[in-house]
């Protein structure tokens, strides 16, 4: 007799819209079933609630490819690179039709060299790889000789070795630059000294936020200033020390946009040296302080990268680059910032 509600084989082969034979055959490894028909047969039978399966799910995991995926990120002590590997992990482990390895690698410095040799390491093991990285000669013969390889190299935030790299994915930077500028000057109602900081001269990335941002200033015709560029190697410390001089030597500064890392440094000065917010700052990213920063009103803007939606696209992409002939389209991917204003944070 039938136990009520209880799930069978004809249960999963109707959800899964194949023969009760062919589910047979995938459940007791009776006969070679395709992997995409494994796959259709596993998930039909979660939909229902068949859990018999024995070793099937093994055998289905045995039928999907080995991917290595490899992925080189900056300071693994920051928040945000924390929150970006385990983006990338959950990206990787989402996807069911591999089965996937990843190898992620932190770079302590800007230091080409050491970029260099996380690189040529991963490109021994790796079917693709994704980088943040610096502007550099150096870089460009690693990633020509990755693509020679056959192992594609993607460009994270930062655009390197253009026209070599398979694709950039990441913000559109300009856009960014010419973003915080807009607020600035449309929200500080008395006009003065802007600052902006960059990580330094190898980060294309910030070269064009630089850019954007100034352009805006200048187009806007809004009676603000745009101070000589600070560089601060993307450190707390050096963007503090920064900001406190800044904040002596101009007493009309308006505003500062940290296009890069090292903003907490930013947030530390204005917090010691004013009680009340006074200077209109902009940040990259959504972190605990720069969170901080927006409800208490030192920050007015926080421009963040939507990293579930990058992992998941630049894992989309980094799979089906494996193993294909470079077609010689370096392209950009662009994906729209999430802003966090003091309001809705």
């Amino acid at each position: 007799m039938r136990v009520a509600n209880r799930t069978t084989i004809k249960d999963v082969a109707r959800e899964a819209g194949v023969s009760v034979t062919t589910v047979d055959r995938a459940i007791n490894g009776r006969g070679t079933v395709r992997p995409e028909t494994l796959r259709k047969i596993s998930e039909a039978a979660q939909r229902v609630g068949y859990y018999g399966m024995g070793t099937f799910r093994d055998r289905l995991d045995q039928s999907l490819p080995e991917v290595k995926l490899g992925f080189v990120l900056l300071k693994q002590s920051q928040e945000f690179y924390r929150n970006f590997a385990r983006e990338i992990e959950q990206a990787v482990t989402a996807r069911k039709d591999i089965r996937g390895e990843v190898l992620i690698r932190y770079s302590s410095s800007q230091s080409p060299a050491e970029f260099a040799e996380i690189l040529t390491e991963l490109g021994e093991t790796c079917d693709a790889i994704a980088s943040s990285a610096v502007n550099d000669q150096k870089l460009d013969r690693i990633v020509q000789v990755l693509k020679d390889k056959d192992v594609p190299v993607f460009s994270l935030l930062n655009d390197f070795a253009q026209g070599i790299r398979k694709n950039y994915v990441g913000l559109n930077n300009m856009k960014v630059g010419r973003l915080a500028a807009w607020l600035i000057t449309k929200t500080v109602h008395e006009p003065g000294k802007l600052a902006i900081f960059v990580g330094g001269n190898r980060w294309h990335g910030h070269d064009l936020r630089e850019v954007g941002f100034r352009s805006f200033v200048r187009e806007a015709g809004s009676g603000f200033s745009v101070l000589d560029t600070l560089v601060n190697l993307e450190t707390r410390q050096l963007t503090y020390e920064a900001t406190l001089d800044l904040l002596d030597r101009h007493p009309d500064l308006k505003g500062i946009y940290v296009a890069g890392g090292g903003m907490e440094g930013a947030i530390a000065a204005l917090r010691e040296r004013h009680a009340e917010p006074q200077v209109a700052l902009i940040v990259n990213e959504l972190t605990a302080e720069s969170r901080a920063a927006l409800v208490d009103g030192y920050a007015i803007m926080a421009i963040a990268t939507p990293l579930p939606d990058l992992c998941r696209d630049l894992v989309e992409m980094m799979i089906a680059a494996r193993g294909q002939p470079d077609d010689g389209v370096a392209g950009q991917y662009f994906l729209e910032p999430r802003l966090h204003l003091p309001e809705i944070v």
